[in-house]
């Protein structure tokens, strides 16, 4: 076989390292824009935040005084007027940029929003230290140290304490623990049992308990002004028919008890007062929340879209590096730099931009579920939004990923609003968002004693129109985190 050179043409895309952090930046959602935000000034000094949150603290000066509040270093303007846009444009700042630029463009600048600055006196500008929060163990610790005073007694509770869950339970038997324990300390098993009753009788009530049958009589006992027959009830109820009642299986429990509706009903109130998970109350998990991207307001000529100028980053060209690019002549390493803010600044713009367009497209044709609810919502896929804002696909998939709009029904990502569809009687499309809503309502208004089967919802739901199985029916029914028929009955 002859070696031969063979010289060919062709056409092939590629992405620009532009197009690719336009890309990149549009899917990131607003925590991860801000972390990546971050990254990038650390990295390039042309760029600057107007909207920096220490701005407005005191400054430590090269000669050891103390800055005044709002100061600005030498070198940086301080231009008032540099916001973003109201259509999320970042700012751009800087009087000699346009000098600075080799390619002759205009000046970035987008001044439709008036600064905001916090005032020195007020509270919140001022840094708020997070008070210290008291775990399990500090609370029991605490109490075993008032109650208690030789030393080896407090050893063991506190050897107790160390083997209890987040949530107060002992799952270790007392029989491991004793054996882990080294035999020249001397320590019986009634010690160990001691100590775990000593436990159980501190605050909050059910800590120490092994199960949850022990957790609720434990509060059971506690609980102050029950009635003896009550009380003696609840207790044979949480002690030996505890899986009958969780199953709602209240004609067994009759059985069983030898009572009527009345009793059960009395000891099942205050079996619900208790708390199976005692120790979830000293729980150190922060609460996650979200921060809109858009919010929706009603104004006289319908549903309008507006960006939340208080996630939007607002950036500028530093403009004492501007100028030394502008003595320089365009020479240096600061050249590429300069590139990279201004296309940072415009993929920033893009993409709030893009953001804008597809939710207000979004209310434009979910216009009924802003204006009524859920059940309202119409079936909507990523390709009509796409056709209407001539964008692929993928673009739309990006923007309603990990993005949230502020309505006046609650807080909803964008990928909320498409859904798929399911047929009706008269020929026409439903969307699965309004069908769950409408189930939702249905065993919202059902009795307590006679709940609806998810075979009567389907007949229910066919009755409106909607041709829906048993199976989807339970589907939606478990997306919607409601238990089934027999777990909804009650007395």
């Amino acid at each position: 076989m002859k070696q031969s050179l063979q010289l060919r043409v062709s056409q092939h895309l590629a992405l620009t390292p532009q197009l690719q952090q336009s890309i990149r930046l549009l899917q990131l959602s607003t925590l991860e824009l801000h972390q990546e935000l971050e990254q990038i000034l650390c990295d390039n000094p042309l760029l600057e935040r107007v909207d920096d949150p220490l701005d407005h603290s005191v400054r430590l000066l090269a000669d050891g005084a103390i800055g005044a509040v709002g100061s600005t270093p030498e070198g940086a303007s301080e231009d008032a007027n540099a916001a973003p846009g109201v259509e999320g444009d970042t700012s751009f700042d800087a009087p000699d940029t346009a000098a600075a630029d080799t390619n002759g463009e205009a000046e970035w600048s987008f001044d439709d929003v008036a600064k905001t600055a916090k005032a020195p006196d007020d509270d919140d500008a001022r840094p708020q230290l997070e008070a210290h929060e008291c775990t399990l163990r500090e609370h029991l610790l605490e109490q075993m140290r008032v109650t208690l005073d030789t030393l080896r007694d407090r050893a063991l509770v506190e050897l107790m304490i160390d083997a209890l869950t987040d949530n107060g339970y002992l799952e270790e038997s007392l029989e491991a623990i004793h054996a882990r324990l080294p035999e020249e300390l001397e320590i019986d098993l009634d010690e160990l049992s001691i100590a775990l009753k000593l436990i159980q009788s501190f605050d909050p009530p059910g800590v120490g308990a092994r199960n949850a049958a022990e957790c609720l009589s434990l509060q059971i006992r506690r609980m102050p002004k029950i009635p003896m027959v009550t009380r003696r009830m609840a207790l044979a109820i949480v002690e030996n028919y505890l899986s009958l009642f969780a199953q709602r299986d209240f004609n067994k429990l009759k059985k069983a008890l030898d009572c009527d509706d009345e009793d059960l009903r009395e000891a099942q109130i205050v079996i619900k007062q208790c708390n199976p998970h005692p120790g979830a109350s000293f729980a150190s998990d922060a609460s996650d929340f979200v921060v809109p991207d858009v919010i929706v307001k009603r104004l006289r000529g319908g549903w309008q879209v507006m960006l939340n100028h208080d996630v939007m980053p607002r950036l500028r060209i530093n403009s004492l590096y501007a100028n030394i690019l502008k003595q320089s002549k365009g020479e240096g390493s600061l050249t590429s730099q300069m590139q990279e803010a201004k296309w940072l600044i415009k993929n920033m713009r893009q993409r709030f931009d893009t953001i804008l367009r597809v939710a207000q497209a979004i209310v434009d044709r979910q216009r009924n579920f802003f204006s009524h609810g859920a059940v309202a919502m119409r079936p909507l896929v990523l390709r009509e939004i796409a056709d209407t804002l001539s964008l692929h696909e993928s673009t739309i998939s990006r923007v309603t990923t990990q993005k949230y709009m502020l309505t006046p029904h609650g807080m909803f990502e964008l990928k909320y609003f498409f859904g798929s569809h399911v047929a009706t009687e008269a020929g026409g499309e439903a969307s699965s968002t309004a069908i769950r809503a409408l189930i939702k309502q249905l065993i919202g208004a059902e009795d307590p004693k006679i709940p609806f089967s998810d075979s009567k919802i389907a007949d229910m739901l066919g009755e409106q129109g909607m041709v829906i199985a048993r199976r989807t029916v339970a589907k939606y029914r478990e997306a919607l985190k409601i238990p089934p028929v027999n777990l909804r009955k009650s007395l």
